[in-house]
């Protein structure tokens, strides 16, 4: 056998099957695949109310059908028929929502005059909320009438109050969407014609352009809040919308206990027909408990920025507990066995927006009461159905406001008596506190009698006296002494003089 000819045989290559190649899928990262995970979940979900409550896609209608189209006509006319304040509904649902730890709760309003839902709307509002998400219940609750997952649970501090919430957002849209953990839903206001009900029933949104379009408004280098929800504005209430954005007051967070930011602004097309304006709570120091009287203070700073110009003010805030008595009692706060009184002292001039007065009457947000005390109140008040004022004939109302006096006083003496060296540090700080004028609302002025009667038996007014002790008396045991004479007493005290017998009678006025 020739080696060579078999050595070139040994070389020579076998015929082998073509190899078949199947391209990699591509990688996703655990983030990527979490979203996808919660979106796919959140659309059966979706599918499932509509298929289980309103019958969509099981070719028969529901025997409840009719009831339900009832009930959301009766709850569209409590709406309309109601000046409800869409924009205060918002906060509220805000403020009640869940956060994660460590995070700065925030509320942000943005209008814009992109159509990023295509319905052909000249502006869009978008609210951004960095709350922990919608969850199941939540979903189930907006797509229902009467099922709020709040009711009942005011004593945990929930501060809601018409049971309202989202749906007045149908005041100024008729097609909100939401985009949250996953959902990307809207509702419509017009009937569904799969089961004739509006406003309630939820339609997944296919298209993707609208999140893209969001995050490129909101800004492509932050990151998109837990929760995005997408007003494309009804023409006729475009300019009411910016009426009430543009006169949100920069107090709107002082008695809110979880949002900590809170801003408007808008992005035109055109530069020069932007605004902006930011109001955010800074830090809260110097609290302390009082536990003989179930109260507690602390001091909360607010900073309002409106374009290029920045406020700031400091409040001492005075925080006290009152039990409710059973003649004051009413059904709509079965549940609440404790009248929480918080009154706030403004050190300095206080953040206001404008020439419009700054409310003196609280019910966790602002109401339109100008009370021309120099303290503002906040209670758990019953309101009118437009929040411009506390309903005074209510029995509830009537015995919050018969605390305000004790709680003035307990937070008056705390003030004028908290420092060593109260007598010369107080007096025209916090003597400017008083309500000595009347009020601006009559039906207030049994509040600021009783105060007053309070404050002349109570031992208040720093005196200076003999020895270097500092006391307080009575207003009515004190009087101002001529300048000239308390120079003259100061130079004898200072000369060694005793003036413990110092008497004024015998003497001549």
């Amino acid at each position: 056998m020739d080696t060579a000819k078999s050595l070139k045989a040994a070389k020579k290559p076998r015929n082998r099957r073509p190899l078949l190649h199947f391209p990699s899928p591509p990688l996703r990262s655990p983030l990527s695949f979490l979203m996808s995970s919660l979106a796919e979940a959140a659309r059966e979900h979706v599918e499932k109310i509509r298929r289980e409550h309103y019958y969509i896609g099981r070719g028969e209608q529901n025997p409840l059908s009719e009831d339900m189209h009832q009930a959301v006509n009766y709850l569209i006319q409590e709406l309309y028929s109601k000046d409800v304040h869409f924009l205060m509904e918002i906060v509220q649902n805000a403020e009640d929502n869940e956060y994660p730890d460590k995070v700065a709760p925030s509320l942000e309003f943005l209008v814009t005059s992109k159509d990023i839902t295509g319905f052909g709307v000249s502006s869009t509002l978008l609210i951004f909320n960095n709350e922990r998400g919608f969850s199941r219940s939540n979903i189930e609750s907006i797509c229902r009438v009467g099922k709020s997952t709040k009711k009942g649970n005011r004593d945990k501090g929930y501060i809601g109050e018409k049971g309202i919430g989202f749906k007045s957002v149908f005041l100024i849209s008729s097609q909100p969407h939401i985009f949250s953990n996953g959902y990307q839903i809207k509702f419509d206001e017009k009937p569904c014609a799969e089961c004739n009900i509006g406003y309630i029933v939820p339609e997944w949104i296919e298209s993707r352009t609208i999140l893209f379009d969001i995050k490129q408004i909101y800004g492509c280098s932050k990151n998109l809040p837990t929760t995005c929800i997408v007003l494309p504005l009804k023409d006729e209430k475009v300019t009411a919308v910016k009426q009430q954005l543009s006169s949100l007051h920069p107090e709107m967070l002082l008695f809110l206990s979880k949002i900590r930011r809170l801003s408007v602004r808008e992005d035109n097309c055109n530069p020069k027909c932007r605004t902006v304006s930011e109001i955010a709570i800074l830090s809260e120091k110097n609290y302390e408990m009082r536990k003989s009287m179930h109260a507690e203070s602390y001091t909360v700073h607010l900073s309002a920025q409106e374009t290029e110009n920045e406020e700031e003010c400091g409040y001492y805030m005075w925080r006290q507990k009152f039990p409710v008595n059973p003649e004051n009692r009413v059904g709509k706060r079965a549940e609440i066995y404790e009248w929480v009184v918080t009154l706030a002292f403004p050190h300095g001039e206080r953040l206001s927006r404008g020439k419009h007065l700054s409310p003196g009457v609280y019910a966790f947000l602002p109401t339109e009461m100008v009370t021309g005390f120099p303290f503002i109140i906040q209670a758990d008040f019953l309101l009118a159905s437009s929040r411009e004022a506390i309903l005074f004939d209510s029995p509830w109302n009537k015995g919050i406001l018969e605390c305000i006096p004790s709680a003035f006083m307990n937070a008056f003496v705390a003030l004028v008596k908290s420092g060593a060296d109260a007598p010369e540090m107080s007096l025209p700080s916090m003597f400017r506190f008083l309500p000595v004028n009347s009020s601006l609302i009559p039906l207030l002025e049994p509040v600021r009698s009783s105060i007053k009667e309070k404050v002349l038996n109570e031992d208040i007014v720093p005196c200076e006296s003999h020895t270097p002790q500092k006391i307080f008396c009575k207003p009515r045991e004190v009087s101002w002494l001529n300048r000239k004479f308390w120079d003259i007493l100061i130079k004898a005290r200072e000369s060694g003089l005793d003036l413990r017998n110092l008497s004024t009678h015998g003497t001549s006025k």
